[in-house]
């Protein structure tokens, strides 16, 4: 047997519902439908972006880092390997952030990262 839900959960979710849609324009914030759509698309939205937001970043520090790293003559391939062998275990947000707001740092950070490479 299906499970009913009580009126007071019902009204419960409504206003929740109709909360979330007061910036919307017109119908959308006014009548449960459309309401309705328009916060579960929202909703949606939201939800699959929280994901792309982790993705997009990732995107931009890789490209950041590529772009200081072929400052240095070296591809972003080349550079992450040379770290790798290097020893040298700093996540691409740092590496990202060093490679705008610190030059001289990403420059030895370059070179270790050639001398590990050279090494092996």
């Amino acid at each position: 047997m299906p499970r009913v839900r009580s009126n007071v959960t019902r009204l419960k979710r409504k206003k929740q519902v109709m909360k979330a849609a007061r910036g919307a324009f017109g119908a959308r914030s006014k009548l449960w439908k459309a309401a309705k759509e328009n916060v579960e698309r929202g909703w949606k939205y939201a939800y699959r972006d929280r994901k792309n937001k982790k993705r997009d970043f990732r995107r931009l520090w890789i490209q950041r880092i590529n772009a200081g790293a072929r400052l240095h003559d070296m591809s972003y391939s080349v550079f992450m390997n040379g770290l790798k062998k290097a020893g040298i275990e700093v996540d691409r947000k740092v590496l990202s952030d060093i490679a705008i707001n610190d030059p001289s740092a990403f420059q030895a950070l370059a070179e270790k990262a050639r001398s590990a490479l050279d090494a092996a």
